[in-house]
C-alpha cells in the first residue's frame, strides 16, 4: 500500500494552495477529473474565452494578489472597476437595488422607501425575514426575495439569516436616502481583477511550482477508513498521515467510515442548488455599459448574464448565462437544446441580443453550485467537522466547508492549513 503524509483531495483552488503552500514535498493531490482546476476550468472556442461560470477574483489581500499575478508571466491581467446592473421594468438601474430604490419609476420609489421607513426590523429567524426586517416589504418583494429564489432554487425562509455572510451588500435607511444625491455602490467587489486567459490562470499560477508526479488525475477517492487512516481510489489503497478532502462536504460524510461503520448523518441537512451555464459567442457587440446583469422576473430563465465582452473590450458579444436549479435537476442534449432557445428568446426580449447572430456556444452544469446554509447544517458541518479533524481528516475550501466564501478565502483557508499541519 502506498503512503503519503498528505493526501490531498480535489485539485480545484483548495487543494492546489494547500500543496502549494506545504513545506514538505510528502503530498499526493487526487483530482477526479482529467485536469486541475475545479470550478475555475476555462473554455476556450472559436476565438471566445469562457470559465466555467463568472469567476472575477476580488482581493482583499494584496500580497496574495501579488503572489499569483507575479507566478503568470506575460499574461495580460487588468484591474476593473465594477459595472453591475439591475433589469427591472425593462430598463436597467445600478446595483444594489436597495441603494439605488431612487433610480426605480416614482411608484415604485415611493412604495419602497415608504416600506423601508416603517419596516419592523426586530430579530429575524431566516433569510427571507431578514429581507423583510433589514429592507421593509417592497425592496424585498420587488427584487431582493424573488432575485434570490432565483439564485438559490429554493424558498428563502429555509436559509438562515446570515446565509451569505459578508456578501449580502446591506445598507441602512442613511446610507440608502444618502446614495440618492452622492453614490456610493462600493461592495466587497466593486472592483475584480480578471486575466486575459480566464480565471484557469489562477489555478495555473497555483500549480506552477507543483511538480506533475505529485498531481493524479482521473483518480476519484471512493472510500476513507478514519480508524486505520487509509483511502480507496478507483486505482489503488494509500495510508496517510492528513488527508485533505475540497469535495463537497455531504460527499465525504457518504464515503467515510469509522471503526467499520459509515458516519451516522442526516443527508437531508446538506441542500444546495445547481446553476446552469450557457456561454454564448456572437458576431457583433452588444451592450457596453455592464460586466453584468441581474434579472428577479420570474418569467425570465436566468438570474444573471454576464459580459466577458465588456471587460476586455473586444469586438464580439461574449456572454455568460445562469441559471438557479434544484438539487434533483438533470438534463439531455434534447433539453439542453430546449433551454438555450428560451434563453435566446428571453435575450431577445431583453434588448440584449438584436440582429447579432450566435456563432459559438458551450454548456455546463455546476452541482453542487450554491450550498444552502442553515442553522441544521451550521451545527452538523461543525461537529462532523471536529469528528473528522481527530482522525486526520480536514474539509476545507467552499463545499468542503459548506459555505459562501470567495476563491481568495479559500485560498486563505488552505495556507493556515498548511501552516498547522505542515509544522515540523
Amino acid at each position: 500500500m502506498d503512503h503519503t503524509e498528505h493526501l490531498i483531495v480535489g485539485g480545484g483552488i483548495s487543494g492546489l494552495a494547500y500543496a502549494d503552500w506545504l513545506n514538505t514535498s510528502d503530498y499526493l493531490i487526487c483530482e477526479a477529473d482529467t485536469d486541475v482546476g475545479g470550478y475555475c476550468k476555462t473554455v476556450t472556442q472559436d476565438g471566445f474565452v469562457w470559465d466555467y461560470s463568472g469567476h472575477f477574483f476580488h482581493f482583499r489581500h494584496p500580497e496574495i494578489e501579488r503572489y499569483l499575478i507575479e507566478r503568470m508571466g506575460d499574461q495580460r491581467v487588468l484591474k476593473v472597476a465594477r459595472q453591475s446592473r439591475i433589469y427591472f421594468g425593462e430598463t436597467l438601474i445600478d446595483f444594489p437595488f436597495q441603494k439605488n430604490i431612487h433610480q426605480l419609476p416614482r411608484e415604485d420609489f415611493i412604495d419602497c422607501l415608504v416600506d423601508l421607513y416603517f419596516k419592523d426590523d426586530g430579530p429575524s429567524s431566516n433569510f427571507q425575514n431578514m429581507l423583510y426586517a433589514k429592507f421593509g416589504k417592497s425592496i424585498a418583494d420587488k427584487f431582493l426575495i424573488p432575485y434570490n429564489q432565483k439564485l438559490y432554487a429554493t424558498e428563502l425562509d429555509r436559509l438562515d439569516a446570515n446565509a451569505m455572510g459578508r456578501f449580502f451588500p446591506y445598507a441602512n435607511i442613511d446610507e440608502i436616502i444618502r446614495n440618492f444625491r452622492t453614490p456610493d455602490n462600493a461592495s466587497y467587489n466593486a472592483t475584480f481583477t480578471y486575466p486575459e486567459g480566464g480565471a484557469i490562470q489562477y489555478v495555473r499560477a497555483l500549480q506552477k511550482e507543483i511538480p506533475g508526479s505529485q498531481i493524479s488525475l482521473s483518480e476519484r477517492v471512493l472510500s476513507i477508513d478514519l480508524t486505520r487512516r487509509q483511502a480507496r481510489t478507483n486505482k489503488r489503497s494509500l495510508s496517510f498521515t492528513h488527508l485533505v478532502s475540497t469535495m463537497p462536504f455531504h460527499r465525504l460524510l457518504r464515503m467515510c467510515s469509522l471503526d467499520g461503520r459509515l458516519l451516522d448523518h442526516d443527508p437531508r441537512i446538506y441542500s444546495y442548488n445547481q446553476v446552469q451555464i450557457f456561454n454564448l459567442g456572437f458576431d457583433a457587440k452588444g451592450w457596453t455599459n455592464a460586466h453584468w446583469i441581474y434579472f428577479p422576473q420570474e418569467e425570465l430563465p436566468f438570474y444573471r448574464v454576464g459580459f466577458y465582452d465588456n471587460i476586455f473590450g473586444t469586438d464580439r458579444m461574449s456572454l455568460y448565462v445562469e441559471i438557479g436549479r434544484p438539487a434533483d435537476f438533470s438534463t439531455d442534449a434534447q433539453a439542453t437544446a430546449s433551454t438555450l432557445d428560451s434563453v435566446l428568446s428571453a435575450l431577445r426580449h431583453c434588448g440584449i441580443v438584436t440582429d447579432q447572430n450566435m456563432i459559438s456556444h458551450h454548456h455546463v452544469v455546476l452541482d453542487p453550485a450554491y450550498v444552502h446554509i442553515t442553522q441544521a447544517s451550521l451545527g452538523d458541518v461543525a461537529e462532523k467537522k471536529a469528528l473528522l479533524d481527530a482522525h486526520g481528516v480536514h474539509s476545507i475550501g467552499r463545499y468542503g466547508s459548506w459555505t459562501y466564501c470567495s476563491i481568495e478565502d479559500n485560498i486563505v483557508e488552505a495556507r493556515a492549513l498548511a501552516d498547522e499541519l505542515g509544522k515540523p
